[in-house]
């Protein structure tokens, strides 16, 4: 089954200096790098925005479905509103070195998992739940945890035993870079 690509695009780039996802790189701003790379994606269906109400209008003049994530409390909120549109492989606007054949591997292991969630997992337990295949079903578990005021998104991940983990350094080494996302303009240089 192919899933929505949501693209995360809510954060304030404040390490950066300015709207990291509109800073062109190439004649292109950021966020369509990330975007481009999911449209090669064999198992995705369609690529989603998710905005915060400053940004939207920028973000809907790219020609993509755009959501507001209306609550604008980080990475939480922003999966919480993608997830309103059903199952979702959730990545952030500032990941412009996407793997297809990696988020396709992701989303295969989440159809097979029938799991609420498919997270890569390094070895020593950081997830990466910015690159990760959610069911509908977490919504009301992100729901609980927002109105308990528990922002974490790892935590979430963490506290549900209904999980499909993929264990990173069992995968191809140049899957990795998949995983990079830009926060500083020093960061630039590794994509240019």
């Amino acid at each position: 089954m192919k899933l929505i690509a949501a693209v995360l695009a809510g954060g304030k780039s404040r390490r950066f200096g300015e709207d990291k996802l509109l800073f062109e790189i190439n004649g292109k701003p950021l966020i369509l790098h990330t975007i481009d790379r999911l449209e090669k994606c064999n198992l995705i269906k369609r690529v989603v925005i998710v905005a915060s109400s400053h940004n939207e209008k920028v973000m809907r003049e790219f020609g993509y479905e755009v959501i507001v994530d209306e609550l604008e409390i980080g990475p939480i909120s922003g999966l919480y509103s993608a997830l309103s549109l059903g199952e979702v492989l959730v990545v952030g606007g500032d990941m412009p070195s996407l793997i297809p054949e990696f988020i396709d591997y992701i989303i295969k292991e989440f159809n097979n998992s029938r799991k609420i969630a498919c997270v890569p997992r390094w070895s020593n337990g950081y997830l990466e739940p910015l690159h990760a295949a959610y069911s509908r079903e977490f919504r009301e578990i992100l729901g609980e945890r927002i109105r308990k005021g528990k922002y974490k998104l790892g935590d979430a991940i963490r506290e549900i035993p209904n999980v499909c983990y993929i264990s990173i350094e069992k995968l191809p080494v140049e899957w990795r870079e998949s995983f990079f996302n830009v926060n500083r303009k020093e960061d630039l240089h590794i994509i240019t």
